[in-house]
């Protein structure tokens, strides 16, 4: 149901099985102060995004007959309407899916766990750039400076300090100095603009089948398999990509299935019983607090390339 309300747009979206909209939407978000993304005390989550028709404001709210309610305010708010039930997980096909006993709790509690599908390629691929080699904190601080400086107040009602993505020129124009006080080292910057020349190839990979669309992604000199299967779980909402090359991930994995670390190749024979859902596995896994090895030894100091 769609209805028209000035300049809200307002959608009432219905599915026939669970949806858990803060799960669904978490991976959307890139940390607490993430000034696309917010959570309102009254459960309702609101985002931001840029579209080809312009940017959006995005209100949505579980509704009592447990539907979502969703608001859209901006230029894109019709494009953003057609977009909801892949960004709802609607895509998200889980029959025949049978998780390890590690995840079958996890499984059981998250009936409504989907995989979001964004669409928005550039959306989710410079967050993933600037999570590259950093802790995830540093990577955040860096977002939250870049759109914040860069990007251009939400539409319509948003909470205060909310701010839409910067297109791909604006990426492409980010002086030197503002990498440096966002804390992004040159490599990572450079990868930034390398992705933000091509914007345009790389949104038609929301089109394409994953393996093309991570195939066209890792042409981008920067971008490697662990930044396509990041791209691939939130913008294609690809149940299947494993971030292969993360710093904890094959531990945290290995240790919640055998008690024992191991590295990418034995994370990958791991998981190898559960394609296509071994993203999915991850998740569960995560989500039911077993993916945690224990620490070898003290935590990495934070790298601050402001200092240099």
């Amino acid at each position: 149901m769609l209805t028209v309300r000035r300049e809200r747009l307002t959608v009432r979206h219905v599915s026939d099985r669970p949806l858990d909209l803060g799960l669904t939407l978490a991976p959307l978000r890139h940390g607490a102060g993430d000034p696309t993304f917010r959570t309102t005390p009254d459960g309702a989550v609101w985002r931001t995004s840029l579209l080809r028709t312009g940017p959006v404001t995005q209100r949505l709210a579980p509704g009592a007959d447990g539907s979502v309610v969703v608001h859209l305010w901006g230029p894109g708010a019709r494009e953003s309407a057609e977009g909801l039930p892949g960004l709802l997980g609607e895509h998200d096909d889980a029959t025949g899916f049978a998780p390890p006993a590690q995840a079958a709790d996890a499984h059981r509690r998250t009936p409504g766990l989907r995989m979001t599908r964004s669409e928005r390629v550039m959306e989710a691929l410079v967050p993933a750039v600037l999570e590259q080699r950093v802790q995830v904190v540093t990577a955040h601080r860096a977002w939250r400076y870049l759109v914040t400086r860069h990007g251009t107040p939400a539409p319509g009602p948003a909470p205060s300090g909310m701010r839409v993505v910067p297109d791909a020129r604006t990426w492409v124009s980010v002086p030197v100095w503002e990498w440096h006080r966002a804390g992004v080292d040159p490599q990572r910057a450079r990868t930034v603009t390398a992705c933000a020349r091509v914007a345009a190839r790389l949104e038609e990979a929301a089109t394409m089948a994953p393996a093309d669309a991570r195939e066209r992604l890792e042409k981008v000199p920067g971008v490697a398999v662990w930044t396509s299967a990041e791209v691939a779980q939130r913008a294609l909402g690809d149940a299947d990509a494993v971030s292969v090359g993360d710093y904890h991930l094959a531990a945290a994995v290995g240790w919640a299935l055998t008690g024992e670390r191991t590295d990418d190749a034995g994370m990958l024979r791991l998981l190898a019983p559960y394609a296509p859902h071994r993203h999915r596995v991850v998740r569960l896994l995560f989500l039911g607090g077993r993916a945690r090895a224990p620490r070898r030894g003290p935590k990495l100091p934070i790298a601050d390339y402001r200092a240099f």
